[in-house]
């Protein structure tokens, strides 16, 4: 079967116009032809026709093929038309820049591509591109969505796949009501499609469009690897494959035994697995590397014991090597890490995820480890790694096992203040801030920062507040408990306002709303990555020719979405606010968001409730 030819004629005026309403760009075909002629030999036709509009839209105008010593890349053909569908320009491979795929992390990796940027001013114009992958590698086989990116509509987005192997191909296709996929052809002869798919705005806290999108998703019952031939008929013979790239690379050297053995563990499993971890801690760092096979197999525990650094794979393994050698058995633990949860399908066996964490089962439960940070706390997973599943690597299986589920009420911002209001209306603070839970990986960013770095994003977190002069200081990370704390003491000018020979100020100095949602027409639903719960405490201390006025009542708000509570308390000539604010995590459909809205409205209405004091 071949890749379906749309018509030549890429004139702009042949896009429908509903497709051209709040787009940027048009996706005119992207099409895929995949051809498997045996377990480790599959080749992919290319072709990628898309219509830039406007400015906004030149992001798109590059050519990006990927390749490495696996995949090898012929017959590329670049066009460019016109507005009128005119070819204007042509390139071939020669003009195209030959690059390494890496990051500001990545210190070495296998990943090259080929790669040029069109320049053309004159919009609108289209871009062609075709190209031939070869590889033996058919482990990985596409996923077919109906979304390229936020205001790019699409005409044409297909798959075909012509299975020559006699291997059983499966498919899974979770539908929704964005969009349908054409199916056409037998399972050995297919092709699935998506058309004429209008383009969306970007909505503020949607989840994940990988996730809220339809999609088709495909593998083989047997697979190749770098040469390493394996099955997902089951997850059972997918670990057994699996093991055979963690096995060499899992060695307890002399060097590695002799490591732990000086640790001198004593106690509880808990206890040992904490210090061998922080001492993993202690000597390893972050580092990309993207080699090996496919990137998937990890780099050597005993390179890592030598050179003290590896990407999230190497690390995991290195401590699980360590705790080997101490008699402590863990898990490798494959994930999917990101705001929204992404799940694996329990029967629907696949090479998936982008990071890596530990598994330690104790007497007490599991122990979860994040090896990639020198910072975070022990047997503490951050919120992007919560509340979904891992594939865990067992001896001779995969087994589908839950992260931890978060807790609104444990994931805490504490705040305590003592707050000193002057007659020039400045306001004079010692405080201090503690964070536990998720709100501790909110906050993981300033152990990385300069005190001045650190003062300064405390400033742009509270712009509300016009500092005279800030410091952050005795910031500590308790890395046994998960918790962050630190003393901020500001002072901060034109803090209250004058009302003839009155005075009048907010109640909470400590605005941080970043929430701006003001309608609810809107495609997808809203997503709160995580719960918590805020806890602040504020004495307010006067001036001594003044007194406090009539104060408002106590509020209490109840909602399916969290809870707030606001009261104020005069104790010695002082005033003691107090506000605990609860929001749940949770993803809210069209028929709650107007609710939503309303309840995030009310609570950021109350935090601005105002404070007024008399001149005696």
């Amino acid at each position: 079967m071949s890749v379906r030819m749309f018509s030549q004629n890429y004139a702009i005026s042949e896009i429908p116009e509903e497709l051209k309403k709040d787009a940027n760009a048009v996706i005119r075909n992207i099409s895929s032809q995949y051809t498997i002629n045996s377990q480790n030999d599959m080749e992919i036709s290319e072709k990628k026709v898309i219509s830039i509009l406007n400015s906004p839209g030149e992001k798109y105008s590059y050519v990006y093929i990927p390749y490495d010593k696996s995949r090898k890349v012929s017959d590329i053909k670049i066009k460019v038309y016109n507005e009128f569908g005119k070819q204007i320009k042509t390139y071939s491979k020669s003009d195209l820049n030959d690059i390494g795929q890496s990051d500001d992390s990545a210190l070495y990796t296998d990943d090259r591509a080929l790669y040029l940027k069109i320049s053309n001013t004159l919009y609108p114009y289209t871009l062609d591109v075709q190209f031939t992958t070869n590889t033996s590698n058919t482990i990985f086989l596409p996923t077919l969505t109906p979304f390229y990116d936020y205001n790019v509509s699409i005409e044409n987005r297909e798959i075909g796949i012509l299975n020559k192997s006699g291997i059983k191909l499966r498919k899974k296709n979770i539908e929704n009501s964005f969009a349908k996929a054409d199916f056409s052809g037998d399972e050995n002869n297919l092709k699935v499609s998506y058309k004429n798919i209008p383009a969306i705005k970007e909505e503020k806290y949607a989840p994940s469009m990988s996730v809220v999108m339809p999609r088709c998703e495909f593998a083989l019952d047997q697979f190749n690897l770098e040469g390493k031939k394996g099955n997902f008929t089951s997850w059972e013979e997918f670990g057994k494959w699996y093991n055979t790239l963690l096995e060499p690379v899992s060695q307890i050297t002399p060097e590695i035994q002799q490591e732990v053995n000086v640790l001198n563990l004593q106690g509880s499993t808990e206890e040992k697995v904490k210090k061998i971890y922080q001492y993993m801690q202690s000597k390893t760092r972050y580092v990309n590397v993207a080699i090996g096979i496919g990137g998937w197999q990890p780099m050597s525990a005993d390179n890592v014991r030598k050179k003290g650094y590896g990407d999230c794979k190497a690390l995991t393994n290195y401590m699980r090597v360590l705790l080997k050698a101490a008699g402590i058995p863990s898990y490798y633990s494959i994930i999917y890490m990101d705001e929204t949860s992404k799940i694996f399908d329990k029967d629907f066996p696949k090479m998936d995820g982008n990071h890596v964490v530990l598994c330690v089962p104790t007497e007490k439960g599991n122990i979860w480890l994040e090896n990639t940070s020198q910072k975070i706390a022990f047997d503490h997973l951050g919120y992007r790694t919560l509340d979904r599943n891992v594939m865990m690597v067992k001896d001779n299986t995969v087994e589908i096992v839950e992260t931890p589920k978060t807790a609104s009420e444990k994931s805490k911002e504490i705040i305590r203040v003592k707050a000193n209001l002057a007659e020039n209306n400045t306001l004079d603070v010692l405080s201090k801030f503690s964070y536990q839970g998720n709100a501790y990986d909110v906050m993981m960013p300033l152990l990385y920062m300069t005190p001045v770095e650190a003062n300064d994003a405390m400033k742009h977190r509270y712009d509300n507040l016009q500092f005279k002069n800030l410091n952050l200081e005795n910031l500590n990370n308790d890395k046994d408990k998960a918790n962050i704390d630190f003393d901020f003491n500001f002072k901060a000018e034109n803090y209250s306002k004058s009302l003839g020979s009155d005075m009048y100020f907010r109640a909470i100095p400590f605005l941080e709303s970043d929430f701006y949602l003001e309608s609810s027409d809107r495609k997808f639903p809203v997503e709160i990555p995580f719960g918590f719960t805020d806890d602040y405490e504020i004495e307010y201390t006067i001036p001594q020719n003044y007194k406090f006025s009539e104060l408002a009542a106590p509020v209490k708000i109840d909602s399916e979405f969290g809870n707030y509570s606001l009261e104020f308390i005069i104790k010695d000539s002082k005033l003691v606010v107090k506000r605990k604010f609860m929001l749940k995590k949770g993803t809210f459909s069209s028929d709650k968001i107007s609710q939503y809205i309303q309840f995030r409205k009310q609570t950021n209405k109350i935090d601005n409730t105002k404070i007024l004091i008399t001149k005696l």
